[in-house]
């Protein structure tokens, strides 16, 4: 799970790719719940409230509250995870 401040670091469109891995991981683990499989059920919980504080983030940037960061390239997520 990220920091909120790591969290704000990413693109707008960061954000919303990650809130539809998110939405697709907590489908699929609620199927898992249901077929009693799940190893880990505090996972949904923590897909989720990082789902909610993700979307709070583009909220702030919507209304001005905050800004979020500019597109970064392609080369500078590289060297970053290079580190």
């Amino acid at each position: 799970m990220e920091k909120l401040e790591r969290l704000r670091e990413f693109s707008r469109e960061e954000l919303e790719q990650k809130i539809a891995d998110h939405k697709e991981e907590i489908f699929n683990l609620r199927l898992s719940r249901n077929t009693k499989e799940l190893d880990n059920p505090i996972l949904l919980r923590m897909l989720r409230r990082e789902m909610a504080r993700i979307k709070t983030i583009l909220n702030e940037d919507k209304q001005g509250t905050r800004k979020l960061a500019e597109a970064r390239s392609i080369t500078e997520k590289a060297v970053e995870k290079k580190n």
